[in-house]
């Protein structure tokens, strides 16, 4: 078991990723009496990965509500709430469970403004860990955040960083309809310290992590971590990488994807769902839609094995994307 602090953040003193979380619901929780969190274990456990934990010693059970094991009960009643003008932040144990709640999502949550011709608004925030790296098998790893990217009528985020775990849920709970936090389970751990001038941050941007100028490499959530080391290794061979993470998967940036891309004029696209049909696969017909004759090379996908996430160590390694494999593809489009 991971062990647990309940210390707060605050800028410029180490931190982790968790903390990071735990303290933007915090300050939502302190700031705005209509926002409440609800979720299975979130209350007197601290939360299975441990992000809630503390809250519910301090705001009380009508703030911090455990709920009966059955996802599309209590997103169904998260929808209820921001219905009748509540902010309810709602935790799904992972994304594998979300599926169970699927006819909440798309149906309710993602449908109801335009159902309504714009009366009805879902301010609901559904928080949920994503990602494999944990040996924790086929029914905890996979990556499904690209199918929610399909579906208009919600906002899909995965922070990458410490200051964007801190910053985007207030942004998200400012904004008038679902939207959809996807929390890798490998960054939880990942510590530094907060950027002091990180506050504020909108919701529809993507960022430039690295600067470069020989390949473009689009990454986010746990994979951002493997391509600025892949972008490291390649920058000791002397190829300078791009890095850009994309932040919000639904709507995707892509200004700033293709700013980066006819500057280097290759692409090479790191995504840990599925190679088929995949939220890489979106991002590359776009690209070539759109700055198909500024490219000097094939675009290169990096993408999981077309798998079920493996339990034992070294099958789930080789099946998930590396930075080995990030640098080989680089290769592959600088030539």
């Amino acid at each position: 078991m991971t062990p647990r602090s309940r210390s707060g953040t605050r800028a410029g003193t180490e931190t982790t990723y968790r903390e990071a979380l735990r303290e933007a619901l915090r300050e939502a929780l302190s700031t705005d009496d209509r926002v409440f969190l609800m979720g299975e274990d979130v209350g007197r456990y601290g939360g299975c990965f441990g992000v809630s934990l503390g809250l519910l010693e301090e705001f009380g059970p009508d703030r911090v509500r455990d709920t009966p094991l059955s996802e599309s009960a209590f997103v169904g009643a998260g929808i209820g709430a921001a219905l009748a003008g509540m902010r309810p932040i709602v935790e799904i144990m992972t994304v594998n469970f979300s599926l169970l709640a699927l006819d909440q999502i798309l149906n309710n949550a993602a449908t109801l403004r335009h159902m309504s011709g714009g009366q009805l608004g879902v301010p609901l925030v559904i928080r949920m860990t994503t990602g494999a790296g944990r040996q924790l098998a086929a029914q905890h790893s996979h990556s499904l955040e690209g199918w929610y990217a399909h579906i208009p009528g919600l906002r899909v985020l995965a922070p990458a960083t410490l200051d964007d775990a801190r910053h985007l849920l207030p942004a998200a709970l400012a904004d008038p309809d679902p939207v959809l936090l996807f929390e890798h389970g490998s960054l939880y751990n990942a510590a530094g310290a907060l950027d002091p001038t990180a506050e504020g941050l909108g919701l529809d941007h993507a960022a430039v992590r690295r600067e470069g100028t020989d390949v473009t490499v689009v990454a986010y959530g746990g994979c951002v971590p493997k391509a600025l080391e892949a972008a490291g290794r390649l920058s000791d061979e002397g190829i300078s990488a791009e890095v850009v993470d994309l932040r919000t998967l639904r709507p995707l940036d892509d200004a700033t994807i293709l700013t980066s891309v006819r500057r280097t004029h290759r692409a090479v696209l790191v995504d840990e769902g599925w190679r088929s049909g995949s939220l890489a696969a979106e991002i590359e017909a776009r690209i070539c839609e759109q700055a198909f004759f500024d490219l000097d090379a094939p675009v290169e996908r990096v993408c999981s094995a077309e798998v079920p996430v493996p339990y034992a160590r070294r099958l789930e390694e080789a099946a998930l994307p590396q930075p080995a494999g990030i640098v080989a593809a680089a290769h592959r489009a600088v030539g």
